[in-house]
């Protein structure tokens, strides 16, 4: 029932966001824009979906982990993939001294977890265990195509919207008709990129609660995730990440959460009713 759940899911986010897509294009373009932005729209779509893992690693710049540079991260994913009868995924490393995290693919067959430089360096061995059995558990629910989709799908939305902004900035609609047609696209132009992140909010907050818990069952103890949690909070107001916002809900905290603008339209769930919620979960 979930995996049918997850699927209904990535159809309804795939649908409203390419609607979106091509609301936004033929407020801009006419028919024309509209045809032009449904195009793109199927696209993405179709290239969220066999290529989702590649387009957030890229998207990231994360690069393979190594298993005799880092021996532990691969020693804690086997056995928690042994313990969750789970395929082991693809591991990667994203170059940032922020501690962090993300899962992505299309499914458990297809999947790979990333953590960053700086998760490695202040972690103790249970809240590094926490924090994987979290991805792993991203990734045992089939919610991280979902994920996926809606950070392409978020980013090309963004872009559309930017292209048009430049252009009314610059006065390339080319004629008076096509510039009063910019004008007139320009709330709609304003408003997609905000649809387009309460999107990606309303996906990632659910998403967080379910991992958390389903990830302290694979663990089998809820206390190294908690910790972790706490510290993951700490440093992500201290150490900024540079990273498309578009990809920021798919990290485990906040990853622009030193950047104050941005956390106020924060894709995550507050840390301490993640820890309070766990904190109260039977394992």
């Amino acid at each position: 029932m979930k995996n049918i759940g997850n699927q209904l899911k990535t159809l309804v986010l795939m649908s409203s966001l390419t609607v979106l897509v091509i609301l936004i294009g033929g407020a801009i373009g006419g028919q024309s824009g509209m045809l032009i932005a449904l195009v793109f729209a199927l696209a993405m779509n179709g290239g969220s979906y066999w290529f989702s893992d590649k387009i957030a690693l890229a998207m990231t710049g994360s690069q393979p982990l190594t298993e005799d540079k880092h021996p532990e991260v691969y020693q804690i994913v086997e056995k928690l993939t042994t313990s969750a009868s789970m395929p082991m995924p693809k591991l990667y490393i994203t170059p940032s001294p922020q501690p962090n995290a993300f899962a992505t693919g299309r499914n458990p067959n297809h999947s790979a977890v990333a953590v960053t430089e700086g998760l490695l360096t202040i972690l103790n061995h249970d809240e590094l265990e926490g924090v994987l059995a979290h991805e792993l558990a991203h990734i045992k629910n089939r919610d991280v195509l979902i994920g996926t989709i809606a950070a392409v799908m978020a980013g090309v939305i963004t872009t559309i919207a930017n292209w048009a902004q430049w252009a009314l900035m610059f006065g390339m609609g080319g004629s008076d008709d096509d510039e009063g047609g910019l004008l007139a696209s320009l709330p709609l132009i304003i408003l997609g990129p905000i649809a387009a992140m309460m999107v990606q909010m309303a996906v990632s907050r659910s998403r967080e609660y379910l991992a958390d818990s389903t990830g302290a069952a694979i663990a089998g103890q809820s206390q190294g995730l908690s910790n972790a949690l706490l510290k993951l909070e700490r440093a992500s107001g201290m150490v900024p990440m540079n990273v498309n916002p578009a990809a920021s809900h798919l990290f485990i905290v906040n990853p622009l959460k030193a950047k104050r603008l941005m956390n106020l339209f924060s894709t995550h769930p507050p840390i301490e009713d993640r820890v309070r919620k766990l904190q109260a979960t039977p394992v």
